[in-house]
């Protein structure tokens, strides 16, 4: 069974696994420590059978605004709505905390993660060039809540 929560200190470890297996970028484990710290409600995992197979990231950068820094699925859970289950668990936590806004970026090239934003009802704002570590470009969206 699927389940969504809040990031707990034992779950930072297979959430950077699962990071590096997933995630194009190649981030500083301390980073998942420091957001760990700064905002636990911005940070869920997702679990299925008491094994993290997803994981958002995102936290509040005014009194209205969040914002979605890492949004993974492992690779074989995927298009099984786990993503869409983390982020609805995101966007009720934020309309709790009075957040009217979210935002992310998203790469140009990453399609699959561009039409499931849009169907998560996120417009498109502009594009970013260079916006990534190797260069490419990122299109920031916006969702109202």
């Amino acid at each position: 069974m699927l389940k969504t929560r809040c990031v707990q200190a034992n779950d930072i470890f297979p959430v950077i696994a699962l990071a590096y297996d997933t995630l194009p970028e190649r981030y500083n484990p301390s980073i998942f420590n420091q957001f760990y710290e700064s905002f636990p409600e911005g940070f869920l995992v997702a679990l299925y059978n008491h094994t993290i197979i997803g994981f958002l990231i995102g936290i509040k950068t005014t009194t209205n605004t969040a914002r979605i820094l890492m949004l993974s699925v492992n690779n074989n859970n995927r298009k099984q709505g786990i993503g869409a289950a983390l982020l609805t668990h995101f966007l009720i936590e934020m309309k709790n905390q009075q957040v009217t806004q979210v935002e992310l970026e998203v790469r140009t090239t990453n399609q699959g993660a561009l039409e499931f934003y849009k169907k998560q009802g996120f417009t498109l704002r502009e594009t970013l060039h260079q916006f990534y570590q190797n260069g490419e470009d990122a299109y920031s969206m916006r969702k109202e809540l």
